[in-house]
């Protein structure tokens, strides 16, 4: 795998030995979504934001499932390995101080798939609705890494109870875990915007 192995949108930073900024789009979105917020959260920041490579009837995804919430496990440990190549060569070209990353929803679910794998690959990681519907094996690596999670107490596709099973797994895995709960459902709400602009700030 390489630096194009994902159809990409990429800024560069302009100074030397600034923070690197994955971000990952839900699904139906694209390498557009995120990246003027990513702009706006850390302006010397140099930003990458992939496009998923898997078609769920039209809508762009990152690996794919059988159902609602169903993943299919084996192409998710495929596209992991993958995504973690195309983290891992950006990284080799810009040589950042530290690499940070963001997703929604799906997009979620690959930073945290990528993280649970080779947590080497990131300092910080932000997943806003992540849904993690399986018990991961202990990962000591992760100690140490800031995590932040943002979710909707009312979330019909991430159960709250399964948030908090994430949380409490990185938790136990050493990691410096925060969670933003807002009382609405998938949406990402102004509250998590907040909440993501004070955890970067600290």
């Amino acid at each position: 795998m390489s630096a194009n192995s994902y159809q990409h949108r990429i800024h560069s930073a302009a100074e030397p030995n600034s923070p690197l900024f994955f971000v990952f789009h839900g699904t139906g979105g694209d390498e557009n979504q995120f990246f003027d917020f990513a702009q706006r959260l850390i302006p010397s920041a140099g930003i990458v934001s992939p496009r998923g490579d898997v078609s769920e009837h039209g809508a762009l995804r990152f690996f794919r499932r059988t159902a609602e919430g169903v993943y299919d496990m084996a192409d998710l440990a495929s596209r992991t390995r993958a995504m973690a190549d195309f983290i891992r060569a950006h990284k080799d070209i810009a040589v950042p101080a530290n690499t940070i990353g963001l997703g929604y929803s799906n997009g979620a679910n690959i930073l945290a798939s990528v993280i649970l794998e080779e947590p080497d690959l990131f300092d910080t990681a932000i997943l806003m609705h992540p849904l993690i519907p399986w018990t991961p094996a202990p990962q000591p690596r992760l100690a140490g890494k800031r995590v932040l999670i943002t979710a909707g107490q009312r979330d019909p596709i991430c159960p709250p109870a399964q948030t908090q099973a994430l949380a409490d797994y990185l938790t136990a895995q050493g990691t410096d875990v925060n969670i933003a709960w807002h009382p609405g459902g998938h949406e990402i709400q102004q509250s998590e915007i907040g909440a993501i602009q004070e955890f970067l700030a600290r």
